[in-house]
């Protein structure tokens, strides 16, 4: 990576073209070259850096959000700001482009290429193979998205480790005291009594269950399809001395059902239903059900989308974060729920709570870019950092919210 050019490259024939089909930009371009297309609307916007010639191969390579998000992870496009760029990409339509100016585009863009290779696929790229939700295809997309490893993800979680929404409304002033106001949020939604059996799934590194069995002297499977996670998930079990108490175990949530009879008092499930897919969520609300005593109780905690009529998740996301991530409206959620036999006590919305969550997951992965750097290379730390910021938007502008549902299984 570097900024470079290539044999008889030109860009000003590109700029020419963007400043004719985009006449009104609030955002501006710097070239390898040194050249910029300034923007045309006074409000303050980002500046794009095109540091070289790869970033527009990548452009004609798959047009769009892909190739954007390519060149991205490749170190070949940068922003001097992530957050107004996440804006302007939720705020800035552009104008319709007939078929002759995208074709003088496409030209010009060619010859700001000029003679270089075709660029590689960032490493960073994942693409699912096989039948989407399947056991093996969900397993990768889950190692994809955990496998960066334990020590990354410590660099901006809390000390429990716990990666999912945080519970600052309640009066928490740090990380760590909101992680542990969720964490106690949820057994007490879940009444969860000395010797009763539950069971978390999707424990992440189980800062759950060592909190439910500590605090509450429960019993605790909790389950991961990540072997990292899973390895030290157990080691802090040990250190917190309820190997007694707690298992871990790496396990698919519907080979739970084929367990011989294996039955909870409560199931805590906690950022896990977002990663399901609308085509296994009556079955996950199924397996869920079985797994319960009649009249057990289940806390589904997720993330769920509020528009209808648009993407589950783009191609940037679909091949860089999280492979086949797709959250799902609320009413899918509990329709599934009720078809499962369980009967709505109560639903809480958490939406702001995670705007500042990421915020302080953000604050802590700028403070360490140079461990993080070293620890997941700089292909996967860009988009890290780009990722919080998009789903911090997502939040703030209501495209997503998170909701937890408390429901108990029909006695019936």
């Amino acid at each position: 990576m570097g900024v470079t050019g290539a044999l008889f490259a030109s860009t000003a024939p590109l700029r020419r073209e963007l400043a004719r089909a985009l006449p009104e930009r609030p955002f501006g371009v710097r070239f390898w070259d040194g050249s910029e297309l300034a923007p045309t609307i006074a409000e303050e916007g980002p500046l794009f850096m095109v540091r070289s010639p790869a970033a527009i191969a990548h452009l004609l390579r798959a047009p769009g959000q892909l190739g954007l998000g390519r060149a991205y992870a490749a170190g070949e496009l940068e922003a001097d700001d992530l957050d107004r760029v996440i804006g302007l990409l939720d705020s800035f339509r552009a104008p319709p482009l007939d078929r002759a100016t995208r074709a003088r585009l496409t030209l010009a863009a060619v010859r700001a290429c000029g003679l270089t290779r075709a660029p590689r696929i960032p490493a960073s790229e994942l693409r699912p193979r096989g039948r989407r939700h399947s056991r093996e295809r969900d397993e990768r997309a889950v190692r994809h998205h955990y496998d960066v490893s334990n020590e990354f993800f410590a660099l901006f979680l809390d000390d429990s480790m716990t990666y999912s929404c945080a519970l600052f409304s309640r009066g928490a002033s740090t990380l760590e005291e909101a992680q542990a106001a969720k964490r106690e949020l949820v057994c007490a939604k879940l009444r969860l009594h000395e010797g009763e059996r539950v069971l978390d799934v999707g424990c992440g590194w189980g800062s759950f269950v060592i909190h439910a069995a500590r605090e509450h002297g429960v019993s605790a499977l909790g389950v991961t399809l990540s072997p990292a996670q899973a390895e030290l998930a157990r080691r802090r079990v040990a250190e917190a001395g309820l190997e007694g108490q707690v298992e871990i175990r790496l396990c698919d949530y519907r080979d739970l059902g084929s367990l011989g009879g294996e039955r909870f008092d409560a199931v805590a499930s906690i950022g896990m239903v977002e990663h399901v897919g609308s085509s296994r969520i009556e079955e996950y609300a199924g397996v869920l059900a079985r797994l319960l005593e009649p009249g057990g109780r289940l806390l589904n905690h997720g993330i769920a989308r509020l528009r209808h009529g648009e993407a589950e998740a783009g191609p940037f996301s679909e091949r860089y974060v999280f492979p086949d991530a797709a959250p799902l409206h609320l009413s899918r959620i509990q329709l599934a729920l009720d078809r499962a036999g369980f009967e709505t006590d109560h639903v809480e919305g958490l939406r702001q709570d995670y705007v500042d969550t990421l915020s302080a997951w953000i604050d802590r992965l700028d403070a360490n870019r140079e461990a993080a750097e070293r620890l997941a290379g700089g292909e996967r730390l860009r988009v890290w950092r780009l990722y919080l910021r998009a789903a911090r938007n997502g939040f703030r502008t209501g495209f997503t919210s998170i909701y937890q549902v408390l429901c108990h299984r029909s006695q019936r």
